[in-house]
């Protein structure tokens, strides 16, 4: 018998089987999709015939079978597998996304187009043997093929993290501290650190003739930079990093509050070719709440300049926001209608345990998915926008995602490629990550990370001696590249 502990040592998931199961994966699917299960004595027996595998599942009180043809390895553990869709059947649980709980559900399609398998084959495989529902389906298809027209392994992406905003948004949990606050007098220290990062990393690039596709400058919020320090920023970017193949270079302009004209032009001016303007609702009650300044009449201006300009631009909502309805986010989503926008990104909100929203309050407002998705569909096609990139959450609703949704020519490489994780980043600045992707095999890689203090002061204090392990870590990556080559 295999106990597997719940949240509480009353709390436990007890089977008999006669067969080997991954008792921690079998428990994290238990806890996350089926809570039911925890203190439940779960009787699994499999067998093999046919062509096919057949997993039986009872408790004291019912029982399900699941038969499905045998994979012969190239679904994983594919009994074990097929307990967890069990679980689901067992406690009858319908969810949109079946049993993919991943966050990066596109990699599991794929996986399999590397094994082989037609599109076809994997919507049969997503709808019967995952559970997934036609919509989700779809979706992961089409984001996929639109992936593959851009993934590339031969070039790295550069992220710099500005760690500074005007105010802490309650739902963010990324690296960020109020300009004003305390933290804020490490300001000038950590651009001129930054700055010396540039260079470093510049140098070492090209040194080691790592050649760079894109170019994204997050946060935080980076235009929370002054106007000399954003200039600063920029130049440095310009003098010391090879752009040659650089195919997009974005700014994360993301808060109205924090904008000029001038930053507009400066950005302008060193090859910035995509900006974001994100409202995250339309709602200003809601922006009060969560700690966000809004003047709706100042977006609209800098909108309007940002396509003057020749901006690409990208806007992100939340769904899930505190306190909003369905009827809220409708509005919204028809107020985002009104632009013409490039690049739209509709994030569902996810719970971050790092976050002030988490700290407060975890209740929810029930919403209408199928209304709000529906509307959605509606004004992407209206605006010529389609499906991009796409990834999921822990904590997440369960009909939910986090999509990008783009016109035809103005997809973010950086963000197919980030969510992928298909390329290597170089990760500067306050909490940047660094990563390695390495190749295990055709369809199976390595990932290393090196993470950047998100801290201000720590960063200024060790940037020298994390830039060294940022090098080392970059020069594991070009000696395994040699030996497959």
């Amino acid at each position: 018998m295999i106990f597997l502990t719940g949240n509480s040592l009353e709390e436990t998931v007890k089977i008999n089987s006669n067969f080997e199961l991954n008792n921690r994966s079998i428990e994290e699917f238990a806890r996350v999709m089926v809570p039911e299960a925890l203190d439940v004595t779960l009787d699994i027996n499999c067998i093999w015939e046919n062509g096919a595998i057949k997993v039986t599942m009872k408790t004291e009180e019912k029982e399900e079978e699941f038969v499905f043809p045998d994979q012969f390895g190239k679904i994983e553990h594919q009994e074990v597998t097929m307990a967890k869709i069990l679980l689901l059947k067992l406690f009858n649980k319908k969810y949109s996304w079946g049993g993919l709980m991943g966050v990066r559900p596109t990699k599991v399609v794929r996986r399999y187009l590397s094994l082989g398998y037609t599109y076809d084959e994997i919507r049969k495989i997503l709808r019967d043997f995952m559970l997934v529902s036609d919509e989700k389906i779809e979706l992961l298809i089409d984001v996929v093929k639109k992936e593959e027209e851009f993934l590339d392994r031969n070039h790295i992406n550069l992220y710099i993290g500005i760690p500074f905003c005007p105010t802490k948004c309650k739902y963010c949990s990324f690296a960020s501290y109020e300009i004003n606050g305390g933290v804020g007098r490490y300001y000038k220290g950590f651009v001129e650190t930054l700055l010396e990062e540039i260079k470093l990393a510049g140098n070492f690039l090209k040194r080691e003739n790592f050649r760079i596709s894109s170019i994204y400058i997050g946060g935080g919020t980076p235009s929370t930079l002054e106007e000399e320090d954003l200039e600063a920023v920029l130049e440095a970017i310009d003098k010391y990093i090879d752009r040659s193949d650089v195919k997009e270079f974005t700014f994360e302009a993301g808060r109205e509050d924090s904008l000029t004209v001038e930053k507009f032009k400066i950005a302008k001016k060193y090859g910035v070719d995509r900006i974001s303007l994100n409202p995250q609702t339309f709602k200003i009650e809601t922006l009060k709440k969560v700690n966000r300044r809004f003047d709706r009449e100042n977006f609209d201006r800098f909108f309007k300049l940002a396509k003057e300009m020749g901006f690409i631009v990208n806007m992100d909502f939340i769904i899930g926001l505190p306190g909003e309805t369905t009827e809220d986010i409708i509005d919204t989503i028809k107020e985002a209608e009104k632009f013409d926008v490039d690049n739209l990104t509709i994030h569902t909100l996810a719970f971050k345990r790092a976050s002030n929203l988490f700290k407060e309050s975890q209740d929810r407002i029930e919403l209408d998915g199928h209304r709000i998705n529906k509307e959605i569909a509606r004004v992407v096609k209206a605006k010529k926008l389609y499906p991009y990139y796409m990834y999921r959450q822990k904590n997440i609703m369960e009909w939910g995602e986090n999509t990008g949704f783009s016109k035809k020519g103005c997809e973010s490489i950086f963000n197919i490629e980030m969510i992928e994780e298909n390329q290597s980043t170089m990760g500067l600045g306050g909490g940047a990550i660094t990563k390695i992707v390495k190749p295990v095999t055709e369809y199976r890689d390595f990932i290393e990370r090196y993470v950047n203090p998100k801290d201000p002061a720590l960063y200024i204090r060790e940037m020298h001696e994390r830039m060294q392990a940022k090098e080392d870590l970059f020069m594991k990556l070009k000696n395994a590249e040699s030996e497959i080559n």
